[in-house]
């Protein structure tokens, strides 16, 4: 095992390109990290296969491109309650709270009694992670596998409090009323809604080209191009 990730992380490191690695930083990583772009990973990821004991020593390594990978090799049906959240605990930036834990949890059993509870936390990624999740899940799973109820009552939650939540909380709810009106139909009517309540939501995003976008407009052009019910057949790469 400790050869194996001797040789990952060597091989991560020739991959690496100072380029990327400032895009990374700017992103919110920090060092440790190599800066290996995901289209690098996936050929890696593909010749390691689910490998649960690998992604977990990956993760540790506290390496931006290895918690990267590890996401991509996990196997989420064999990771515990304990294993998620020792994940988020490490997750230092929205990268890896909400593109590889959330991501991560998507694909696994306890995905959605997880993220219910990482909602309700006050801290900014474990609520970022949580909404995220419900993104993914609802983009991948269909629609009977959500209680309508409770998405109804996380619309509510949002309308309420999305102006005055934590930065990347706001972009994650924000994509969540997205995600609803677009991917899960019975609510669809009602995230048009919220959307025209909110209004356009102001997220800090740093040092990048990145945009926020506007729910009401992204849930339009999914109705012009005919992709209400969309549904994507993986959540990972």
């Amino acid at each position: 095992m400790e050869n194996n990730i001797n040789m990952v992380m060597k091989e991560l490191e020739k991959l690496g390109k100072e380029e990327i690695k400032r895009i990374y930083i700017k992103h919110g990583a920090r060092e440790p990290l190599y800066g290996v772009t995901t289209g690098n990973l996936k050929p890696i990821a593909k010749k390691l296969k689910r490998n649960y004991e690998l992604s977990l020593k990956l993760y540790e390594t506290g390496n931006y491109d290895a918690m990267y990978l590890a996401g991509m090799i996990a196997d989420p049906e064999r990771m515990t309650k304990a294993d998620f959240e020792k994940w988020i605990q490490e997750a230092y930036c929205y990268g890896i709270a909400d593109y590889v834990v959330s991501v991560t949890l998507a694909e696994s059993p306890i995905a959605q009694k997880i993220a219910d509870k990482w909602i309700g936390s006050d801290k900014e990624l474990y609520a970022s992670a949580g909404w995220s999740c419900y993104c993914w899940l609802l983009g991948y799973q269909d629609d009977n596998q959500f209680e309508k109820e409770k998405l109804y009552n996380y619309l509510m939650e949002i309308e309420k409090n999305i102006h005055s939540s934590p930065n990347r909380v706001r972009y994650a709810m924000n994509n969540f009323i997205i995600t609803v009106g677009i991917s899960y139909k019975p609510l669809h009517e009602e995230a048009i809604e919220v959307a025209k309540k909110i209004g356009k939501v102001f997220v800090d995003m740093g040092d990048t080209s990145c945009k926020t976008p506007i729910a009401t407009e992204a849930i339009q052009k999914a109705i012009e191009k005919q992709r209400i019910g969309f549904k994507r057949k993986n959540v990972r790469c």
